[in-house]
């Protein structure tokens, strides 16, 4: 086998924070190498290294024997490298066809060879296993199907090294074995790939290689073979990792009931379609579902950003008359969105700002209509230590935190307030098996103080080891509760995309 991409010695610097420190990685000619690292590990920052979209403080990067010049991403493409997303980068309104000949052209070219690259699309499709329609609208398809063209696009520029960043958080189980076979048929034909993923199990399944990068220095290399969940785990967060196990709790009071609930989409997404889901004191409700089948417009109902079209909505045995997050927040219900940095936080805020946006009128934070700044320092603070949110401190603009970060800051400032119900829309997306062992842990305790929950989640892992019930979303109409024990992820899978009748 030989290297056909090197990163000698990456070393880079924000201020006093080392993101890199000396990191040297390898990529084999058909090897699967996987990329490992807890959040703010530095992973994200050697692959913009890569990528050019910053330039190392010292280090070099070669690709085919050859030295990629730094700081330029026109050059990485040039070069081979090729990389899909967590969060794809397609244009909605814009075809199959016309998303992956974008910026693959001449601006002086007289015309568009269309016929050409629906040849070329269709022919890596078949080779590939990819099958995809060039003519259907980007809107039109399923998280698969997106996935699929990100991967096209790729190969469409003559990718020979591709990077695949969290490739599966949106994805079926069936959706991800199907991926899977992908990878393995673009390996067996010269490709190179790098897999950055924080599920272990598919880490052991799919790759040939695993790194472990860890506060920005690489901490073990190995061959996948030998390897196992709990040693990765260690080596990712530095300490044995421990899943948290729920107490066996009597479900109480109704805290949260739809009945008959209908429920149009404020975005033009999934409308909800007679919907009836009651959420008790000391339970968690799971809802599984592909990404786009109702679950935003469920998310909306219960943070008070839509009203329903049709049947009633209680809180706490009160029929709701007033929508407004506002009065859902004092209401008791704490609410984790699924966009973290569009609703989620305010980016121009600083992490203590952001930490006490929906109580910065209460005791002790402010009295008499004047903040105090020394209590509102020292909450984010202890905050931040007790979530672990990489930062430079509370006065920290939140736009500089990394995704997963992010995350953390928001589930302090919701879980310490102690909500009586808890919207946990996928509360561990992006996050490193030991920050997911902690925010696990809190859910839990939550359950535990009485506090019902409602976990929307794509990763079904979580679902079954968390959820008392699970509850599956499909074109905005909810199959039957089912308990975790009595079903497989796999029949779950087949739910969600609509091939079960128990949907």
């Amino acid at each position: 086998m030989t290297a056909i991409l090197k990163l000698v010695n990456i070393s880079k610097r924000f201020g006093s924070l080392t993101a890199n420190d000396a990191i040297s990685l390898s990529l084999e000619e058909g090897e699967i190498l996987a990329l490992l690292g807890e959040n703010g590990a530095g992973k994200t920052t050697l692959m913009n290294i890569l990528f050019g979209h910053y330039t190392a403080d010292e280090g070099h990067v070669e690709v085919f024997g050859k030295p990629l010049p730094p700081g330029q991403p026109d050059a990485a493409l040039a070069a081979g490298i090729g990389m899909v997303h967590q969060h794809f980068s397609l244009a909605d309104n814009l075809s199959v066809l016309e998303n992956i000949m974008l910026g693959t052209e001449s601006l002086w070219a007289w015309r568009q060879d269309t016929a050409f690259a629906t040849g070329r699309i269709k022919q890596l499709s078949r080779d590939f296993g990819l099958t995809v329609d060039p003519m259907a609208q980007v809107s039109t398809l399923t998280v698969g199907e997106r996935q699929r063209v990100e991967i096209l696009k790729a190969l469409y520029r003559d990718a020979r090294i591709l990077i695949l960043d969290e490739p599966t958080a949106v994805l079926t189980p069936q959706e991800s074995e199907s991926l899977f076979e992908t990878l393995r048929s673009l390996v067996d034909r010269g490709m190179s790939i790098i897999f950055i993923s924080h599920k272990l199990n598919e880490i052991v399944s799919v790759s040939d290689r695993v790194m472990v990068i860890r506060r920005g220095k690489v901490v073990a290399e190995q061959p996948i073979r030998g390897a196992d969940r709990a040693s990765l785990a260690e080596a990712m967060v530095g300490h044995t990792v421990h899943a948290p196990k729920g107490d066996v709790l009597a479900p109480g009071d109704v805290v949260f009931q739809l009945q008959n609930v209908s429920a149009g989409a404020a975005d033009g997404g999934q409308p909800l379609v007679d919907v009836d889901l009651a959420i008790h004191q000391h339970e968690i409700v799971g809802i599984a579902g592909v990404s786009g089948n109702g679950q935003q417009t469920l998310a909306d109902l219960i943070s008070g950003l839509c009203r329903p079209g049709s049947g009633s909505m209680t809180l706490f045995g009160n029929k709701l008359a007033h929508y407004n997050p506002d009065v859902m927040v004092k209401s008791g219900v704490g609410r984790i969105p699924e966009d973290r940095n569009r609703v989620g936080v305010i980016g121009e805020m600083t992490v203590q700002e952001n930490l006490i946006s929906e109580k910065r009128r209460r005791l002790p934070f402010s009295k008499f209509g004047f903040m105090n700044a020394k209590v509102i320092e020292d909450h984010a603070a202890r905050q931040i230590d007790a979530f672990d949110v990489r930062c430079q401190g509370p006065h920290a603009e939140t736009r500089l935190l990394s995704g997963g970060n992010v995350q953390k800051l928001i589930l302090a400032r919701v879980l310490d307030a102690e909500p009586s119900l808890l919207l946990a829309d996928q509360p561990s997306r992006g996050l490193d098996v030991g920050a997911v062992a902690y925010v696990h842990e809190k859910i839990l305790d939550a359950r535990a103080r009485g506090c019902g929950v409602l976990l929307i989640s794509e990763d079904l892992e979580e679902l079954m080891a968390l959820s008392d019930r699970i509850v599956v979303i499909y074109h905005g109409r909810l199959s039957q509760p089912v308990n975790p024990e009595d079903i497989t992820a796999r029949d779950i899978g087949l739910m969600m995309s609509g091939q079960s009748e128990a949907a």
